[in-house]
């Protein structure tokens, strides 16, 4: 059976004579009477020969031009039984054939319960849109958000868990469409606390319209969270076990009875997350060559809970009020041990090597808070929404740190052992209003939309860093002891007028924001205000080939501004030879990123092609710098610019009916321009990436997952950055009369994800080679009720 959500497009097998009339209809359940989208309906001339073809729409209705002839229809969709018609005649005395109401019958064996699941294809496609129903993929089982992230096409995620698309890590991150605490202090890698199964699907927006907030120079990725709201109770549970030391609990229920929808998400995991590195440093001080030879080994036990729990009301069908509450809370205990072995001029000439330990204690709870209002009207699209989110963050990070420094015969030097303490408290509150009204004009499908959005946030870091001095007493170190206060007011206005004319549709809107941030160092008294107004326009047009093919060019103009993680003065001091500090100076990126975007659907699968180009003022990164002693500090600064152009290759395709394949190909051009910072650091670049899953669906409900992720080298404003290469394995069995799956799963079989780089700077040469992330083996059972 052939089942795709994908726009069918069969040629013509035999030549037909005379003139040409349609087939339409609609299809719905059987049972509940909801219409089927995405079925698949086939005209046949007799059982050898397919005359033509398409798929529903999201109403369940479908159109088919054929020419004057008798025929048969099939119409198939995923766990339903499929329906062939009584032949029928389509003349010139009768041009329209029409199917009134047609209804599949869920699939059923014999007298036993079954359950019916119509699955969704993995990626489903729109020239400005990707959504990925993630809940499929086999290789998601028992791990995290992040974990998912990294198996996306077009996204890569290095071992620290910082999510880029296409090259760039300037991407905006939403949950549900909105902010969300969880990537606020801690950026991207906060996805590593939020449980795989908790999501339901990933969109992922290259070139968003004037309608999303402007932050974000490669685009937004929208993690969306599961909730059901079919009437009665549903939901699913799932356990795992795994090596290293993985065991997760989740559950997903939900209830519908009439006018309420209740829905309750919750994921606890314990996990061991050892790691790995070393790093080689070169630093000339004068007429002396400083070697160091740095290897670090840790592991971080953590704990993290989530739950999210919330209604929905329906005044009616079209009036629906929700409510939902969202508490996190992660503890972690961090065990890092560095050895640093320290040579002048040749690494024969061994003079000294220390021991430091890192021994951190960290929490984490926050807690989110929404209320929406959606009103729906009779014109199909017309449409007010309204949400009011609340953030409240806070973690607290208590840190020691012993070091002990010892001659080359290994014979420990009293007087340069160090005892410190580090304690980071950080604290986030963050209140958001957004107004979203959606009116269709004209009979052609147009339609206007316009909106505002307010943000308020308020962030606050106390760090202080002490030493133990010979009388056992601590006292801060100069520098390392402020307070850290970062205030951001957005306010944010847009509106789109879009339509449609024969095989053209267009759209173009503009967003006006108004930014207000003020950084204030409270024990210096160091002020830092900024206040700017920027427009951002947006403009996407498409022309549609035919039903199969479709072209769009888009255009949108996008900011970066910097994040509490870039502006925060303080410097990491986990490791005592290399340092990390934003920078309270910086000033926001802007870019212009353009696309021209191709889809293409065949019989058995889609390709998506995409050419772009991005142009980047005021570009953000990571300068390293060292001293004539081998002591590096890594700070964020502005470069002149970034150009980067590209093209984008995804394909999904049915190679066999037990076999499956998407492949994803990402070739770019980039040239980074920091010579205001030094005369030599600009870069040219040429790289790519490419990702390929195969699943093979065998009989019995036995199914095997193979994925593999490549990066290629890459040049950066200081250095290269080394080529990657991992593989994923999974398998499945349904278990349980079919509403279980057992899915075993081997992340990187081949235990080869590491970053590996070197960065050059006056007067030093770094390489750096970390396994932040090692080979995980997982053994999950997902139980599904309804």
């Amino acid at each position: 059976m052939i089942t795709s959500i994908f726009l069918l497009f069969f040629s013509s097998l035999e030549a037909q004579q005379g003139g040409k009339g349609k087939v339409t209809g609609k299809i719905a359940d059987a049972n509940s009477g909801n219409p089927l989208s995405f079925a698949t309906v086939a005209i046949y001339k007799s059982p050898e020969q397919l005359v033509e073809g398409n798929i529903t729409d999201d109403k369940g209705e479908f159109t088919i031009d054929i020419p004057f002839g008798t025929y048969y229809a099939l119409i198939e969709f995923m766990g339903f039984e499929p329906f062939k018609s009584p032949e029928f005649q389509v003349s010139k005395e009768q041009p329209v054939y029409r199917f009134e109401s047609l209804k599949l019958n869920p699939t059923m064996s014999n007298l036993s319960e079954v359950v019916v699941e119509g699955e969704k294809a993995f990626m489903e496609l729109a020239l400005d849109k990707r959504v990925f129903n993630v809940g499929q993929d086999l290789a998601n089982a028992g791990r995290t958000t992040a974990d998912i992230l990294m198996n996306l096409p077009s996204v890569s995620v290095d071992t620290e868990g910082n999510v880029s698309l296409r090259g760039s890590g300037n991407v905006r991150i939403l949950i549900d469409g909105k902010p969300s605490g969880l990537v606020s202090f801690k950026g991207s890698r906060g996805l590593q606390q939020l449980p795989a199964s908790m999501v339901e699907s990933v969109e992922v927006i290259t070139n968003p319209s004037a309608k999303y907030e402007a932050e974000g120079m490669a685009g937004v990725i929208n993690i969306i969270l599961k909730k059901d709201n079919n009437q009665g109770f549903n939901g699913s549970f799932e356990a795992t076990v795994g090596d290293p030391l993985n065991l997760g609990l989740a559950a997903n229920l939900n209830y519908r009875h009439k006018k309420i929808n209740w829905f309750v998400n919750y994921g606890l995991a314990k996990r061991r997350q050892p790691r790995n590195g070393t790093l080689f440093q070169e630093a000339f001080g004068g007429d002396t060559l400083f070697i160091s030879d740095q290897s670090t080994t840790g592991v971080v036990n953590s704990l993290n809970n989530n739950i999210r729990a919330g209604l929905d009301y329906y005044f009616n069908e079209k009036s629906i009020l929700t409510g939902s509450y969202l508490w996190r809370r992660s503890d972690a205990h961090r065990i890092t041990d560095i050895r640093y072995d320290d040579y002048i001029f040749s690494k024969d000439n061994l003079q000294s090597f220390s021991k430091r330990r890192q021994d951190e204690t960290e929490m984490e709870p926050n807690s989110e808070i929404i209320v929406s209002y959606k009103r729906s009207f009779e014109q199909k699209g017309h449409e007010f929404v309204a949400a009011f989110t609340y953030l409240d963050y806070w973690e607290n990070s208590d840190q020691l740190f012993t070091e002990d420094t010892f001659s080359p015969e290994g014979v420990m030097d009293p007087s340069q052992s160090l005892v410190q303490t580090s304690i980071n408290d950080e604290f986030e509150k963050q209140y958001l209003i957004q107004i979203d009204y959606t009116k269709p004009i004209g009979t052609g499908g147009g339609k206007f939309e316009t909106g505002l959005r307010s943000s308020f946030r308020n962030m606050e870091n106390d760090f202080v860093v002490e030493e133990k001095n010979e009388n056992g007493d601590f006292f801060p170190l100069p520098g390392l002891d402020n307070i850290f206060l970062y205030e951001e007011n957005i306010h944010a206005i847009y509106g789109i007028l879009g339509n449609k004319s024969n095989k053209f549709s267009y759209q173009g809107g503009l967003r006006a924001e108004l930014t207000d941030v003020t950084t204030i160092l409270v024990k210096t008294n160091e002020v830092n205000p900024r206040n700017y107004v920027n427009l951002f326009p947006s403009a996407h047009l498409t022309y549609n080939i035919s039903k199969e093919d479709a072209m769009q060019l888009s255009y949108s103009r996008r900011v970066r501004r910097p994040v509490y993680n870039d502006l925060s003065p303080f410097v990491t001091f986990s490791d005592a030879r290399n340092f990390f500090s934003g920078n309270p100076d910086l000033e926001p990126e802007f870019t212009d990123a353009f696309e021209l975007g191709h889809i293409k659907y065949f019989e058995k699968g889609s390709l998506f092609s995409t050419v772009y180009y991005r142009d980047t003022k005021d570009k953000i990164d990571r300068i390293r710098t060292a001293d004539n002693q081998g002591n590096a500090i890594t700070i964020t600064e502005n470069l002149n610019s970034e150009r980067a152009y590209g093209i984008e290759f995804t394909t999904d395709y049915a190679i066999f009916p037990w076999w499956k394949a998407d492949i994803n190909f990402n070739f770019f051009h980039a040239k980074v321009d920091g010579s205001n910072i030094q005369d030599d650091f600009v870069a040219t670049t040429y790289s790519w990436y490419a990702r390929q899953n195969s699943r093979f669906i065998f009989g019995k409900g036995y199914d095997i997952q193979l994925r593999a992720n490549y990066q290629a080298r890459q040049k950066t404003a200081q250095g290269v950055r080394k080529s990657i290469f991992f593989m994923d394995l999974s398998g499945s069995k349904d278990v349980l009369k079919g509403r279980g799956k057992l899915i075993l799963t081997v992340a990187d079989i081949l235990n080869t994800r590491r970053d590996r780089y070197i960065v050059e700077g006056t007067g030093f040469v770094t390489t750096g080679d970390f396994q932040n992330v090692v080979r995980q083996v997982n053994l999950t059972l997902n139980y599904r009720i309804k």
